[in-house]
């Protein structure tokens, strides 16, 4: 990424747009005389004239668009201003044509209709994709311990559906043979959003391979889940099925909010959570959430919410495996262990980011990076060695938190719901408070291992050159610590139900506390300590497990895990990742409070080299060329000339690159001693001047500009809000610098005291 990217014949730039402009090359100005020229000149006679070979050499080049000219690059960020300008004036062109021809108003009718197509086929494929992931990694899952004789393609469950065997036998159905009876006979997915430019990431062989993999890593054991990945499959299918539309292909910017809808279905189908999903792009992912998008994320949800429900994959008839119907209500003073639980999860969620971060860091920083296979194959053999010989961590991940979420009923077989049973006193299907049997003192403490076990695990497999999310393990260490806290209260409240804090509403023989709740309560809480969700986390753990009576626990719980957390560190794990990664994001939720301005973050600074400029209508091909050559800026000022140093607007390198080369090739007399002009009128220059290159249509003519007493604060505003990659900085009008989106991260890292190159732009 470091070469200069540019060669007379055959131009390619690889340098990221966020290392444009290292000011270098004009002097600055600031008391020329106002009486400059107009910026575009009337020429008179001069609008035509005879060149070399005698014939009009005065060319209007790139009335048609080039192929390039207005796209990025990989690793650039969005030009949100231009791509809203882009689409407003083909809004406009679609408009005016909608009236001349039926033909024309029908691509305008369905040109308004292709967001809600495009959003249609997202859910159908996310959804799709949703269903086979789930019932593959079942089947593998399962495939680890057997085989179906009936059918080597169903799981477990499915398997013994049409089992006789008894509800207490139920494991034990004639159609499934374990390995060991086989064998031994006798019976274990926040910067693309922002704009920044990763086409790989978003292909359609990502998409395969992804989707491949997701379904081995999840059936390994690894301490992982599928939802992080979910939501990059289901951007990919948006990304792809983007290409089907002109209106979503040709602007990056409209591209992103479909990307945010996609984000949202993947929330949708890996939670079967299609409110929480459009919650969850507008409060954590989406840089640019305007309403329209809302509309349409809710939409994609719903179809891929309703495309998993019809797949069915977990044989339930509901979207999830953790739907759970608790028989009593929560009790106002279980606010204090709910709150307790929301304590823990902010601390587990500040450890596991420092811990995780600097293990990462560890992997990028040395010899250990070169090795991402064999980190992989490490991490799983310990991770199937630690896990095997307990059974709460030998099962998945997604079964171990249905199991601790369940409410025991009469015919649970679980460890956790061994009690001491006094049928005489049930009423109905309600179980009252009983004394723990044995089996759950055994099942205590092989949840402590497991939660140990869990918490470090974890902290080295987020992160590997695997598809891993973080929900689901950071869901179970929650749920284990909730069920073993839901536990010893309800023994408490069993053994002193005459205490003053239980008297009141724990009698004897009275079913009053659930531990399956804490389970989910402290699952909540450890999600949120992790990511800082709030709004989006608790929608989610509602839909996920259908308890909307149980909002304000896991509101509590969810609120003081973020305030615990924050309190130690400010980020949440996907922030913390971005600036591991050096990835340009300005956070919209961090306030900027120094007293700085313009001038201090500009560039150039007095340390620096002027300013690199083009001039409107005075520079050659050769001397644009020497320009790209010299410099990796991925875009120049454009003034009226060095001496007024009046603003024109701003061209991007890429797009010069392009029409140069193009002009070159196609364009008649452009030699190196040809002028370009971006002008609407030639300038005056002798009959016997070479052809001269008219490029006006590549400049951009409405830059932002601030002057160089505007307050940082504004500026940081405005680069967030309007997604720009540059402003240009003025004084009395003219020209003065520039500040980049690198220049304010690094200015926000260097006020926090952190290490400001630490902002890559690869």
């Amino acid at each position: 990424m470091d070469q200069k990217g540019f060669r007379r014949g055959s131009f390619h730039s690889s340098t990221s747009d966020e290392d444009m402009l290292e000011i270098a090359g004009a002097s600055l100005d600031f008391f020329v005389a106002d009486d400059d020229p107009p910026l575009d000149r009337e020429v008179g006679g001069f609008s035509s004239y005879n060149g070399m070979n005698g014939t009009s050499t005065m060319m209007d080049f790139l009335e048609e668009p080039l192929p390039g000219v207005g796209t990025y690059e990989d690793f650039n960020t969005i030009d949100w201003v231009r791509e809203k300008s882009r689409d407003r004036d083909r809004h406009r062109e679609i408009t005016s044509r909608s009236k001349e021809s039926t033909w024309a108003l029908i691509h305008s009718v369905s040109d308004a209709f292709s967001g809600w197509l495009l959003m249609l086929l997202i859910g159908l494929l996310a959804g799709s994709l949703a269903g086979l992931i789930d019932i593959s990694a079942h089947w593998m899952t399962d495939l680890k311990e057997g085989v179906c004789l009936a059918g080597f393609w169903f799981n477990h469950e499915h398997c013994c559906w049409k089992s006789h065997t008894t509800f207490t036998d139920r494991d034990q159905c004639l159609e499934w043979r374990s390995w060991s009876q086989l064998i031994l006979g006798h019976g274990e997915i926040k910067t693309i959003l922002s704009g920044f430019i990763i086409r790989g990431y978003l292909g359609k062989w990502t998409l395969i391979i992804k989707t491949i993999t997701l379904v081995l890593a999840v059936s390994s054991g690894l301490s992982l889940g599928k939802e992080g990945p979910l939501v990059h499959v289901a951007c990919c299918c948006g990304n792809i099925l983007c290409h089907l539309f002109t209106k979503y292909r040709k602007n990056e910017a409209k591209r992103r909010e479909v990307l945010s809808a996609a984000a949202a279905a993947g929330v949708s189908v890996a939670f079967g959570a299609p409110i929480g999903g459009v919650l969850f792009s507008l409060e954590e992912v989406s840089y640019y959430f305007p309403l329209k998008t809302l509309w349409r994320s809710f939409f994609a949800a719903l179809v891929a919410a309703f495309t998993l429900r019809s797949i069915n994959p977990f044989g339930n008839s509901r979207l999830v495996l953790f739907y759970v119907e608790f028989h009593m209500p929560w009790h106002l003073l279980e606010l204090v262990p709910f709150i307790l639980l929301g304590i823990f999860g902010g601390l587990w969620g500040a450890f596991f980011i420092r811990s995780n971060i600097a293990w990462c860091r560890r992997r990028k920083t040395t010899k250990l990076g070169r090795y991402p296979v064999l980190e992989v194959l490490v991490v799983t053999a310990i991770t199937a060695l630690l896990a095997f010989p307990n059974e709460y961590t030998r099962m998945s991940t997604s079964e171990l938190i249905s199991e601790l979420f369940n409410d025991c009923g009469i015919l649970d077989s679980s460890k956790l719901c061994e009690y001491v049973n006094d049928f005489n006193s049930t009423k109905g299907d309600d179980l009252p408070d009983r004394a723990a049997g044995p089996g759950v003192y055994t099942a205590m403490w092989q949840l402590a291992l497991a939660l140990i076990m869990k918490v470090f695990i974890t902290i080295f497999t987020f992160g590997m050159k695997v598809p891993s999310g973080l929900f689901i393990p950071s869901m179970a260490v929650g749920a284990i610590a909730g069920r073993l806290l839901g536990v010893a209260v309800e023994q408490l409240a069993f053994y002193h139900h005459d205490w003053a804090i239980f008297s009141g509403w724990c009698s004897q023989g009275a079913d009053c506390i659930t531990p399956g709740l804490y389970a989910m309560v402290g699952a909540a809480a450890c999600l949120g300590g992790v990511t800082r969700m709030t709004v989006s986390l608790v929608v989610i753990m509602f839909e996920l497990t259908g308890g909307l009576e149980y909002i304000v626990p896991l509101m509590a719980a969810a609120m003081t895990s973020k305030w615990v957390a924050d309190a130690i560190g400010r980020e949440g794990i996907y922030d913390a990742h971005i600036r591991l990664n050096g990835y340009p994001f300005l956070e919209a939720k961090e306030e900027f409070s120094h007293k700085t301005l313009a001038m201090d973050v500009m560039r150039p600074r007095r340390s620096d080299p002027p300013l690199t400029i083009i001039t409107q209508d005075s520079m050659t091909v050769e001397d644009v060329e020497t320009i790209i050559n010299e410099t990796t800026y991925s875009g120049y000022p454009v003034v009226v000339s060095r001496e007024s140093q009046r603003l024109v607007g701003f061209v991007l390198r890429r797009d010069l690159i392009i029409s140069i080369e193009n002009a070159r090739k196609k364009q008649d007399g452009i030699v190196s001693t040809s002028v370009i002009y971006f002008t609407d009128h030639s300038p005056p220059l002798p009959p016997s001047s070479p052809s001269m290159l008219k490029l006006r249509s590549i400049l951009d003519l409405s830059p932002f500009t601030v002057t160089d007493q505007t307050p940082m604060e504004i500026v940081v505003d405005i680069f967030r809000k309007l997604g720009l990659r540059q402003c240009l900085v003025t004084h009395n009008g003219k020209l003065l610098g520039i500040i980049t989106k690198k220049d304010v991260l690094k200015h926000i890292a260097q006020l926090a005291n952190q290490d400001p190159d630490s902002i890559l732009f690869n």
